[in-house]
């Protein structure tokens, strides 16, 4: 699931050319799968948690095998979108029953190390997507990067049946569908309007009337989940400050994560003049050093010596260094670059399972899948988030320093229009100073993030060290196993 989002970042130059499409599609065939999936993933958590983990797995990786038969066979921009957002479906399934199940398995004391090497094989498929798309676009059509999908669905169909547990809570909440559509609905309208914002002005009608529709239905998403006996988010979670630092910290995590990668493979292909294989292999080491990090247990050894909070700092602070160091000197070659790239994977090697051992500690165990769900929702949230409003950021700044004489907003087609050497220079500059801003923006939210999150996880530590003891708040036995 992690490594097909990789694969459509590196083939974003072949739909641009091969599909038509423009800016604004491309960030929508990847907001449309993070926007409905976000939709989704709290009423995938409470349905894993009710009627089975297992299953849900099942259910998931039939629906995404399917999503993903479709998208390969698109023949147009609007078809592809479409199909994304049908993968979603299958992909909020897939995220929140697997880290419930990691949860159900491993108690306190393995935890931290379990989610990490979770992470690591998350880390693995931005690892691998990059090389595959690379791999695949220089030998067959863009299409195939997601028709590869359904072997692998065939065979981790086979592995769930044969290998994973069945758990559940007999007494979970029933999946709440008002709540699932107004959040979809809310978030999609903001993301949008953040979308629209450069080419139709931020104070146009249009882009108003869009952010003040979702800003409505996520007040109406919040208003209801208080309302209802049984919501898929119980709003009290957002009064245990360990909670809310946590949720701070994912996502502005994902934020900068989503947004960085984005642009990265553009300035790599568009900038710098790499292949789709040779800017795969550019990103490698991102996600490479948080594979190495992850698996030697750094991150699992420092919680208990740092604490959670100093940990999550730490990390972010990386992340951030990593982001600014990929701006400011890698504008004109990847040896800078590449400094920057090992930086910002040892910060989310860092900060990224404590965060999510953060999150899911603070939530009882028979809610395991709607804590998964709220984990997924705000990494899924935050990507989106990142990409939308970074590339807000770029396509202003490049629209702003592109020569009048061309008039074009996307890069291809202003170079396609560019007369003579010296304008195409001034071009891919404007593209390279729009990339740096908003690489820049993106290192200033997480260390943001960073500092936030860690000020919040430590006087939620001094608060829970301070208040009297008593009794756990769940009963083992309500976990039923089969």
């Amino acid at each position: 699931m992690l490594l097909d989002n990789t694969v459509l970042n590196v083939a974003i130059p072949s739909l641009t050319t091969e599909l038509g499409a423009s800016t604004a599609d491309v960030q929508w065939m990847i907001n449309a799968y993070s926007l409905v999936q976000s939709g989704l993933l709290l009423t995938a958590g409470s349905a894993s948690d009710r009627y089975g983990r297992k299953k849900m797995l099942v259910i998931g990786l039939t629906l995404f095998g399917i999503g993903s038969l479709v998208a390969g066979l698109a023949q147009s921009p609007g078809q592809l979108i479409a199909a994304r957002a049908g993968m979603g479906i299958g992909g909020a399934l897939l995220l929140t029953t697997t880290l419930a199940v990691v949860v159900q398995i491993f108690d306190d004391t393995e935890r931290v190390k379990a989610i990490g090497i979770w992470s690591t094989v998350s880390s693995l498929g931005f690892a691998a997507g990059p090389l595959l798309g690379g791999v695949m676009l220089d030998h067959f059509w863009w299409g195939a990067i997601f028709l590869i999908n359904i072997p692998v669905a065939v065979v981790g169909l086979v592995a769930v049946v044969r290998l994973v547990p069945e758990s559940k809570n007999p007494r979970g909440d029933r999946p709440d569908l008002l709540g699932a559509l107004l959040s979809t609905l809310g978030m999609a309208a903001v993301v949008y309007a953040i979308i629209s914002g450069p080419e139709h002005g931020w104070t146009s009608g249009q882009v108003l009337l869009t952010a003040f529709t979702g800003i409505a239905f996520l007040t109406g998403f919040v208003l209801w989940e208080l309302h209802i006996p049984h919501p898929m988010l119980d709003m009290h979670f957002f009064r245990n400050q360990r909670f809310v630092g946590a949720v701070a910290g994912s996502i502005l995590v994902a934020f900068g994560m989503g947004g960085s990668l984005f642009l990265l493979t553009q300035h790599l292909q568009f900038v710098l003049g790499y292949s789709p294989l040779e800017a795969g292999l550019r990103t490698a080491p991102l996600a490479l050093t948080v594979i190495v990090l992850n698996l030697a247990g750094l991150g699992a050894r420092l919680v208990p010596k740092m604490g959670t909070p100093a940990t999550i700092a730490t990390g972010m602070s990386l992340l951030a260094a990593g982001l600014a160091a990929v701006a400011l000197l890698g504008r004109e070659a990847y040896g800078g670059m590449l400094g920057g790239l090992v930086v910002m994977g040892a910060g989310i090697a860092l900060a990224m399972p404590a965060m999510a051992n953060a999150i899911m500690s603070a939530i009882p165990p028979e809610k395991a899948g709607v804590g998964a769900g709220v984990n997924g929702t705000l990494a899924e949230f935050g990507n989106g988030l990142g990409v939308a409003v970074l590339g807000a950021v770029l396509t202003s700044r490049f629209t702003a320093l592109v020569p009048a004489s061309v008039g074009a907003a996307s890069l291809p087609a202003a170079l396609a229009a560019a007369r003579g050497e010296g304008e195409r220079h001034r071009i891919t500059g404007a593209f390279a100073d729009g990339l740096a801003a908003s690489q820049l923006v993106g290192a200033v939210a997480v260390l943001a993030g960073g500092l936030l999150t860690a000020v919040l996880l430590r006087r939620a530590g001094r608060l829970q060290a301070a208040a009297p003891p008593g009794p756990s708040p769940v009963d083992p036995a309500s976990e039923q196993r089969a």
